[in-house]
């Protein structure tokens, strides 16, 4: 790969880069990631500080239920401005009661969407198909330009599509619409936080982080 007309146009890269992880994750392993957070870092209107706090409430549920439920259970943990989703299959009503219970449990949730289905877990296949209907939404985010397709998070699960992310009504319904009218979604479910036009012009123009400073090399 020719690095250098990678970086050419850095801020539409780094978004592209960040799209193709699901889908080139077996190639592009590390590198992808810590490209992938740069670009996180220069459109999530959540701050940096949120932004560590979703990936430690993600690290810690999923980790509870699986130290409980192990392969008896398949769960996506998503966690979007402290606001957490569960999706996937669950065998039982009392289990999947009992994932809330325990995602509940960890340390800063605000709010849990529980939208497990009562099933077994899902085929190969049929999460591949997952991963591949989110990059296409995402795709078609970034072709419509109607928003920063960083601003909206795409899970995807049976072919039922979630929406999270912090956004203006104008932006959730036009995510909405864009995800709802892309081949194979059989449906779009919401779980977005709508602030005003104000607030966001506000978190969109905020100073970005300072870079890390580099020790100086020896000679």
């Amino acid at each position: 790969m020719n690095m250098k007309s990678v970086f050419s146009h850095p801020a539409r890269n780094l978004i592209a880069i960040a799209l193709a992880v699901p889908v080139l994750a077996g190639c592009f392993g590390a590198a992808a990631v810590g490209v992938g957070a740069g670009a996180l870092a220069l459109t999530d209107r959540r701050n940096l500080e949120t932004n560590a706090t979703d990936q430690g409430i993600e690290l810690r549920a999923g980790n509870r239920i699986d130290e409980k439920y192990r392969d008896k259970v398949h769960v996506n943990v998503t966690s979007y401005n402290r606001m957490l989703l569960l999706t996937g299959e669950a065998p039982s009503a009392e289990i999947k009661a009992d994932i809330e219970k325990l995602a509940s449990g960890v340390p800063n949730v605000k709010s849990i969407s529980n939208e497990l289905a009562i099933a077994g877990p899902s085929s190969l296949g049929g999460r591949s198909n997952d991963t591949y209907l989110t990059s296409k939404v995402k795709a078609r985010f970034v072709d419509a330009d109607k928003f920063a397709a960083n601003h909206v998070k795409v899970v995807t699960e049976a072919g039922v599509v979630f929406l999270l992310g912090i956004v203006t009504q104008t932006e959730a319904n036009d995510a909405v619409e864009i995800a709802r009218t892309t081949g194979g979604v059989q449906k779009v479910v919401r779980v977005l936080e709508i602030i005003s036009p104000e607030q966001a012009r506000s978190l969109d123009n905020r100073p970005a982080p300072a870079p890390e400073a580099k020790p100086a090399s020896g000679k």
